[in-house]
């Protein structure tokens, strides 16, 4: 059958292939493994992802080509010269320009189904990989009207072993889609992030939780990220360009409020309350509208084991965790971990966190 995947090629060893060849090979799928790097290829294999890639001996099932967007096309059509797979797709994070150019410059389009995983993290290359990265989360799927019925089973088989959920959608409503939930926020996080640079000693030592949440993915490689905001700059652009007008209309009622203008409160007031809605339509981790958790804050240790006692705790009452964060308090070894739990599991959970020695602020 076309969709079982017994040998894939995953060519790019960074966070997502990587990845991509964990989730496989825990599956008992072979996973051939191609980068430009010999020490990412290198790295990806000492943890387990596959073994290096022999051209002129090997021929996959699928390739994974894991490759910044500019350069997916060229893969491509250098990987289909090859022979090295029978089908094709890509992960990156722009779909439509890539797509374009691998039809303009005479790829075989139906062998080629163009995907993106809706997951990652702030850390980048093969040693920030999980297998488990892809689990529970959305991965885009957009074949052309050529892209062969047998190349979508083989990239649908490719998502089902790593755990993820399909979601078909056409190349230029995805990057739209990503524009407002990924690459646009990522500037604004950037923008954020950037006014700390130039920050005094002072007001980085009052920073708190809630800075480091909006710049986390802050982090990120700049030069990756030149690459995905280039290949899907127009998307990006405006809307960026909506957040800059309510920015301006932000900082305007600020500035009147200033000067003893009590009407501009209610401009500001219905951006925070358009921010309020927009927050609450974020899916949940099942999908659907986010359900309303009771967080329960108790004050931990900065030292081995504290976390495994914890959720010892919650294992011997039966309640689960739904989310857990933890915030340190600087200059103490402690800080305070905020557990999600379902409402009617917070009061239980808090009673026996109490009667075993725990601090329930």
């Amino acid at each position: 059958m076309a969709s079982e995947l017994r040998t894939v090629l995953v060519v790019g060893t960074g966070l997502i292939g990587t990845s991509v060849a964990l989730a496989l090979s825990q599956r008992g799928v072979r996973v051939l493994l191609a980068d430009r790097d010999p020490a990412a290829v290198r790295l990806a294999r000492e943890l387990g992802a596959g073994t290096e890639w022999e051209p002129e001996r090997e021929r996959a099932d699928l390739a994974v080509i894991a490759v910044p967007p500019a350069y997916v096309a060229d893969e491509l059509r250098r990987l289909q010269a090859l022979g090295a797979a029978a089908f094709y797709t890509d992960v990156a994070s722009v779909k439509a320009e890539p797509i374009e150019r691998a039809a303009a410059t005479g790829c075989d389009m139906a062998a080629y189904v163009a995907s993106h995983p809706l997951a990652g993290r702030e850390k980048s290359g093969p040693g920030a990989a999980r297998g488990d990265l892809f689990l529970g989360r959305p991965w885009a799927l957009c074949p052309t009207p050529e892209s062969a019925p047998e190349a979508k089973a083989a990239v649908l088989r490719l998502v089902e072993l790593c755990g993820a959920n399909p979601v078909e959608v056409g190349a230029d409503e995805h990057d739209r889609a990503v524009a407002v939930v990924s690459h646009a926020p990522h500037v604004t996080a950037s923008a954020v992030a950037a006014r700390l640079a130039d920050a005094t000693d002072v007001a980085l030592g009052l920073a708190g939780q809630g800075v480091r949440d909006v710049t986390r993915i802050a982090g990120g490689d700049p030069g990756l990220w030149l690459g995905i905001l280039s290949g899907n700059a127009a998307p990006v652009a405006e809307v960026l360009e909506a957040v800059a007008r309510d920015l301006a209309e932000a900082a305007s009622a600020l500035r009147a409020l200033a000067v003893g203008d009590g009407t501009a409160a209610e401009d500001l007031t219905q951006l925070l309350k358009r921010g309020v809605a927009g927050h609450g339509r974020i899916p949940g981790k099942h999908g659907g509208p986010a359900p309303a958790y009771v967080v329960v804050q108790v004050v931990i240790g900065d030292r081995p084991g504290q976390l495994a006692r914890l959720f010892q705790v919650c294992d011997e009452v039966g309640v689960n965790v739904e989310d857990v964060r933890l915030e340190h308090a600087p200059g103490l070894p402690l800080g305070v971990a905020e557990l999600s739990v379902q409402p009617d599991a917070a009061a239980p959970l808090t009673q026996a966190l109490l009667e075993r020695g725990w601090k329930v602020p």
